[in-house]
């Protein structure tokens, strides 16, 4: 029997636009003629899936089938939410549609992760498709490569989850990966008929009202438009707290490739810093008197570039009335002035230049500064720079 891919195609993308009403969501995000859910779509035509589910709202059903079309997907069908619940009812509702026999096999994909080794990924799928049961759940876990406390992770033994640890503080998360512990992906694994006894018993109402949803769904074109007086019902929970934290026959698939879920813009510089050669165009190199600076690319309210500083180079003291900065510094140790603070960054460190805070980077050694900066706001153009100080006499 081929495995099911689920996608689960929901989020706001509220994590990387925290100050605007005008939420992009993450996995429609245009990074450069390619997007999270396209990717995503690709990576489940695999011979080993049979046709995709997409589990949405109306908001983004329009989306979903222009990226479904763009990728000359055929065959799918789409679950439309009427509200928000988080991914326990999610999941069970998209799982509960009634073309999808008991013992089959589902994986669940988040539509919005950068993932890449999808052959090594493909087979570990493959290769524990045999242990799956009526009761027990895989989930991924993805070798850290850095402590960071913008994912959750999880700890094992004999490859049995013990522990569950949600976003820890830097400090904490490095005891976690000294303890061998993994990110959790947040992609899950396991037949229908778990999916069904683990909510009958850990979510009883959860299951009935979602049960409801589906029984009561309306059905046209491929799409399941779930019963909203029935969904209102349901508790909005994460599957990770509603079921995840509660079953002891949860196991880990352990994977070491390269992953992001790009939820945040250091995440974000970082994968531009990892593909510039991809990017690169000479006609956007522009040149100042303290270095110069790349256009990587040009997206929608944001902008990637990197900043090249030569030695001794200081830029302006300046602020910006409409955009806000992200910086990761990837070579030297710039010296940073932010509002009343003065202080020096290394290699892998990331800083926020809030809208409007007065800041300024120099370079007082012998080897260059890089920096893959990401502009975001309403307005990103040289235009939008007041200079306070300025070496080369541009400050008005």
């Amino acid at each position: 029997m081929k495995i099911r891919p689920i996608i689960l195609c929901g989020g706001a993308g509220t994590r990387l636009w925290p100050n605007t009403k005008k939420h992009q969501a993450k996995q429609f995000i245009d990074f450069g003629n390619w997007t999270l859910l396209g990717k995503t779509l690709e990576r489940v035509k695999a011979s080993i899936f049979d046709e995709p589910i997409i589990s949405t709202n109306s908001k983004y059903l329009k989306q979903v089938k222009q990226h479904l079309k763009k990728h000359q997907i055929r065959k799918f069908k789409i679950v439309l939410e009427p509200s928000k619940k988080n991914t326990a009812p999610a999941i069970l509702s998209t799982a509960l549609i009634n073309d999808i026999p008991n013992e089959q096999p589902l994986m669940f994909f988040a539509a919005d992760h950068l993932m890449e080794k999808v052959g090594l990924f493909n087979k570990a799928i493959k290769k524990n498709q045999k242990k799956l049961t009526h009761n027990n759940i895989f989930i991924f876990g993805i070798k850290p490569k850095t402590p960071s406390s913008e994912f959750g992770y999880f700890l094992t033994k004999n490859n049995k989850v013990t522990r569950f640890v949600e976003k820890p503080k830097e400090a904490k998360a490095k005891q976690i990966i000294n303890k061998k512990g993994y990110w959790n992906s947040g992609m899950f694994y396991l037949r229908k008929d778990s999916i069904i006894n683990n909510f009958k018993k850990y979510q009883p109402n959860i299951y009935r009202n979602c049960k409801k949803a589906v029984t009561k769904s309306k059905h046209k074109n491929n799409v399941y438009y779930l019963n909203k007086h029935a969904f209102a019902k349901t508790s909005a929970k994460s599957f990770d707290y509603a079921i995840l934290e509660k079953n002891r026959d949860i196991n880990a698939i352990k994977l070491d490739i390269p992953w992001s879920d790009l939820g945040s813009w250091k995440e974000i510089c970082k994968m531009y810093g990892r593909n510039k050669k991809q990017y690169f165009k000479k006609k956007n190199v522009f040149y100042r008197p303290w270095g110069s600076y790349v256009n990587l690319f040009n997206g929608k309210e944001f902008l990637i570039k990197e900043l090249y500083v030569k030695p001794k180079g200081i830029l302006s003291l300046q602020k910006h009335h409409h955009r806000a900065e992200h910086w990761v510094v990837t070579h030297g140790k710039p010296k940073i002035t932010l509002d009343k603070r003065y202080f020096t960054m290394k290699p892998d460190e990331t800083i926020f230049v809030p809208l409007g805070a007065v800041h300024r980077i120099e370079n007082p050694y012998k080897k260059p500064v890089k920096i893959i900066e990401a502009q975001v706001g309403s307005i990103l153009k040289e235009s939008d720079i007041v200079r306070y100080q300025d070496i080369y006499g541009r400050a008005k």
